[in-house]
């Protein structure tokens, strides 16, 4: 062979090895095409609004799209069930509400999932405020109020919420048990939903996140009857919080990212460590500000216990309160 060909050979070899290294960086660097953040609720809800704002940002960091797909049903057993069996390679992750990852095992027979078998915890996001929040029209204008019209009217008020088992039933469950008071629950599909009917009037009130009622707040179309937090919020300083009426009373509603159990270490790190710099943007934490949300960093090892401590506490709560869904 002349020393043309064999140099020729060996350039056209080393081409070969060169492009099978860049394939195989492209492989290995993530992401490397579009991610999805699968929100067990409906859209307008204080989960789906905190995902819309990271998922922003991510997509900057990331310079690939990232999605959020809502995938409703059964107090958020549904998607989250979906995202537990989904492909666990980090392309679909879970941003999911306290309610349906440590609140549904104790509400439903079948949920569909493990909450800590079936996912690998990435990272707190955030913690919402919320509400309870009435129609102008209701003759009550703080807890104690509303606590004195309930007892003269047992029954007759009605309470909206985003469904059977979410959060905003289980804070009412809870609510009338504490304050030996008798509501009618009307379930809707989302908390968007609720809370319109609220402003129009169809129903008296509602628990709802500060996402999903602070437009309407601050416009006047709804007024708030007392927070439910443990602490007042720095949107609504004068708004007293329930526990001040009610001793004892109250929760604060946490966001958490998850991913399918079995992603690899490597890709979780990733998402924990550009999950952390969103939450350090100035603009992400105007964003959630504006929808009286505050940012919740941690680890995923954090989270991963405070989804283990939460399990115990809700399961004293809602067997407590008596709250069961077939």
């Amino acid at each position: 062979m002349s020393i043309y060909l064999r140099t020729l050979l060996k350039s056209a070899l080393g081409l070969a090895v060169l492009s099978a290294s860049f394939a195989v960086l492209a492989q290995d660097k993530f992401p490397s095409k579009q991610v999805t953040l699968v929100v067990p609720q409906a859209a307008g809800g204080a989960n789906d609004a905190i995902a819309r704002v990271i998922a922003l940002k991510l997509s900057e960091q990331w310079g690939q799209s990232v999605v959020v797909e809502n995938r409703p049903g059964a107090g958020g057993n549904v998607g989250t069930a979906f995202a537990a069996k989904a492909k666990n390679d980090g392309y679909t992750l879970l941003v999911n509400a306290d309610s349906a990852q440590v609140i549904n095992p104790f509400l439903y027979a079948k949920t569909g999932f493990d909450s800590v078998k079936d996912f690998d915890p990435i990272a707190p996001l955030a913690k919402a405020g919320y509400v309870l929040v009435a129609n102008p029209s209701l003759p009550a204008n703080n807890v104690a109020e509303f606590i004195a019209l309930a007892k003269t009217k047992p029954g007759a008020l009605s309470i909206a919420s985003a469904g059977n088992g979410t959060l905003n039933h289980l804070i009412g469950e809870m609510l009338q048990k504490a304050t030996d008071i008798q509501l009618q629950h009307i379930p809707y599909k989302g908390a968007a939903a609720a809370a319109t009917d609220v402003v129009g009037g169809q129903v008296p009130l509602s628990v709802q996140s500060m996402p999903s009622s602070i437009a309407f707040i601050r416009a006047g179309k709804l007024k708030v009857l007392g927070v439910v937090n443990e602490k007042r919020l720095a949107a609504l300083p004068d708004s007293p919080t329930i526990g001040e009426t009610v001793p004892g009373f109250g929760a604060t509603p946490w966001y958490g990212m998850f991913a399918p159990v079995g992603t690899p270490k490597n890709i979780l790190t990733q998402i924990q460590n550009d999950v952390a710099k969103a939450l350090d943007a100035k603009d992400v934490q105007e964003r959630l500000a504006t929808l009286g949300c505050e940012p919740f960093k941690g680890t995923g090892e954090q989270l991963a216990q405070i989804v283990k401590s939460d399990l115990v506490r809700w399961a004293k709560i809602v067997k407590d309160s008596g709250a069961k869904i077939d």
